[in-house]
């Protein structure tokens, strides 16, 4: 099977090179027949590159650990659960799950555009086709996954216990996702600059495939988050490593294309702004992978030292090359078919979540390329901390926020003071009371009063336009209030399902103020029987205890909690201890709602019974994870074909 695998990967790299020419030559040509026959070649590329992955797959569900790639990421001892995530764990598995995708995508974009888009598609698939064949060549040339030892270990090393976590089947996999999605919308925008073919058709066809490689950037960020939350026993959920970047930065990029992209439809405007975007975030999808492979970087996500790292540097360079000389040619044909008459117009409300994004986005790229820079110019490695990073995002975030709201409030071309007035008024007054509130029960942190005000102000803004929308529906239709709200969902899915994302990017919002400017933290070392107090909470120390299953060794420090002297339950925190492994610490959580109390055991002594814990508490925590789930809700509802509308 390892055979196979190989020379499936040798055959669909040379399949893939006869595509990607057919694709271009028929593009310029107009062949129909060319084409067709490239478009074969794609089908059967992803037919090969499948073959190889259930190859890779049957090697490590069967231990073939004769395969390095297998051996390394996974050993007998392993669940069949966490033996597939083992296919993704390295670099070998992700390239090739990578390609996978790509050729799978590149099928899926043919059967959409069969009978449509006869001009754009020809050099749309040649780009995902080149894009796939630097993949494929990283993987025949560079990085074997079926390479071979001389001998067969009678046991592998097993999956890093940091990724033997639910999180990590869905987490990469969801990254992999997003970040080869948004090859598709790149794909089309280029081909649409080679063909100066720049109306809003290939704006058009991207739009689903843009929210869907949104999504899973989503889905695989908060997953990140919440891994790095319960698996590092830290405390905390982000803290500015360089791959927690490069996730973000194509996921802030895309963000400000999704509500760029909605003024070209609506006034032609920020043509050139959209085609920035898109090119920007998919090359830094690339960059998200260049990192992480080119050992410039020190990261827990990192996979190490590898030789592909000036290939990624190079690729990305071809992109940015050629993609901004298509730009710099074509932009006679990118001027706005309207100007901006308003700045208290919802467009300008836009262009400056446009120019935010971007200032977020060069602040955190700096931020992460920084050390290597200095290290490359002045020899030392320059530390970039979390200080940096949140002074940085820390305004640009809050207008961010901000305009949540204010962008709602504003009309197209301009908006009358009379108009504003009223719009502000409902949702202003409530913010103002509320903040006095605020200030009334002790709040002192200043930015922690802004950040609260602006959650309240565009929270009630969004609220306030649903009610309004549910309120005209119920009249139109004469329909109960629930039937109200399901017919408003319904008719105006795009619309309300990104309202619905802006619940949850405010859920989040809030559990982000709530766990940086309210937490407690107290570290102590205590003896049987002894308590440890945070707050109101109260942590009764009931002693070790040890469990040792196959290669792992558990300690756990045991606790009963006690709120306000109230009984409320047991917690514990454990140390796990494995043969070719760190040890590794499994937080204790208990979350609700209004906090998440969270137990890290940081040491020990089995002599003497004692325990050094910190003990924290993180209020607002599980906000973040409802709004997460929340903006899989909304996109999910703006994705929705609007075919199944009944008007």
């Amino acid at each position: 099977m390892n055979e196979i695998g190989y020379q499936s990967l040798i055959l669909s790299l040379v399949l893939i090179g006869y595509s990607t020419v057919l694709f271009f030559i028929a593009g310029r040509k107009k062949s129909f027949i060319l084409f067709q026959s490239a478009q074969h070649a794609v089908y059967a590329v992803f037919l090969l590159v499948s073959i190889a992955s259930a190859a890779l797959l049957y090697a490590f569900y069967t231990r073939d650990f004769r395969v390095e790639y297998v051996a390394n990421y996974s050993n007998r001892s392993l669940s069949w659960f966490y033996t597939t995530a083992s296919f993704w764990a390295g670099q070998d598995g992700s390239l090739l799950l990578w390609a996978w995708l790509l050729s799978l995508f590149s099928v899926i974009v043919i059967k959409q555009n069969k009978n449509k888009n006869s001009l754009l598609l020809p050099y749309t698939m040649g780009i995902m086709s080149f894009t796939t064949l630097f993949f494929l060549y990283l993987l025949v040339v560079k990085t074997n996954p079926f390479a071979t030892f001389s001998f067969t270990p009678a046991d592998g090393k097993g999956l890093n216990p940091l990724l033997q976590n639910p999180e990590m089947i869905f987490h990469p996999p969801s990254l992999y996702i997003g970040f080869v999605g948004f090859t598709v919308p790149f794909a089309f925008a280029i081909a649409a600059l080679m063909n100066n073919r720049l109306d809003e058709q290939w704006i058009k066809s991207i739009r689903r495939w843009t929210l869907f490689s949104w999504l899973f950037l989503t889905i695989g960020n908060i997953l990140g988050m919440q891994w790095a939350y319960v698996e590092l026993g830290w405390g905390g959920y982000w803290a500015w490593d360089p791959v927690e970047n490069s996730s973000l930065l194509p996921w802030l990029t895309g963000s400000a294309f999704l509500h760029s992209v909605i003024v070209q439809e609506r006034k032609g405007m920020l043509k050139k702004w959209n085609i920035t975007l898109i090119v920007l975030t998919f090359a830094l999808t690339i960059f998200g992978t260049f990192v992480t492979r080119s050992g410039l970087i020190s990261s827990v996500h990192a996979f190490g030292v590898s030789d592909l790292g000036p290939l990624f540097l190079g690729f990305l360079a071809l992109i940015l090359i050629v993609s901004f000389t298509l730009l710099y040619r074509r932009a006679d044909s990118l001027t706005n078919d309207r100007n901006i008459i308003s700045w208290s117009s919802k467009e300008s409300s836009f262009l400056l979540n446009n120019i935010l994004f971007s200032a977020l986005t060069l602040g955190v790229f700096w931020g992460t390329i920084m050390p290597a820079i200095s290290e490359v110019f002045t020899g030392k490695k320059v530390t970039v901390g979390e200080h940096f990073f949140n002074q940085m995002a820390t305004p640009i975030g809050l207008v961010i926020f901000l305009l949540i709201g204010i962008c709602t409030l504003l009309a197209w071309n301009k908006t009358t003071v009379k108009k504003l007035y009223k719009n502000l008024l409902i949702p202003g007054v409530v913010t103002v009371v509320l903040f006095v509130l605020f200030i009334l029960s002790g709040i002192r942190n200043t930015t922690a009063l802004i950040a609260l005000s602006i959650f309240v102000f565009s929270l009630g803004v969004t609220l306030l336009e649903f009610a309004r929308g549910i309120s005209a529906r119920k009249r139109m239709d004469n329909s109960s209030f629930a039937k109200a709200i399901v017919n408003l969902l319904r008719i105006n899915k795009r619309r309300y399902g990104g309202f619905i994302v802006h619940l949850g990017v405010l859920m989040l919002f809030l559990g982000m103020i709530g766990s940086s400017a309210f937490g407690l933290e107290k570290t102590a070392t205590i003896h049987k029987g002894g308590n440890i107090e945070v707050g109101r909470f109260s942590l009764l120390y009931k002693g070790l205890t040890s469990e040792h299953t196959g290669d792992l060794n558990i300690v756990s420090a045991n606790f009963d909690i006690y709120n306000n002297k109230k009984f409320v339950g047991p917690i514990s925190s454990e140390k796990h201890f494995h043969e070719n492994f760190q040890p590794a610490t499994e937080v204790g959580i208990r979350s609700t709602l209004k906090e998440d109390l969270y137990v890290i055991l940081s040491g020990y002594d089995n002599k003497t019974d004692t325990a050094t814990v910190s003990v924290l508490i993180n209020p607002l925590v599980l906000w973040m994870w409802i709004g997460g789930i929340v903006m899989v809700v909304g996109t999910i509802l703006a994705m929705t074909p609007r075919i199944f509308n009944k008007n």
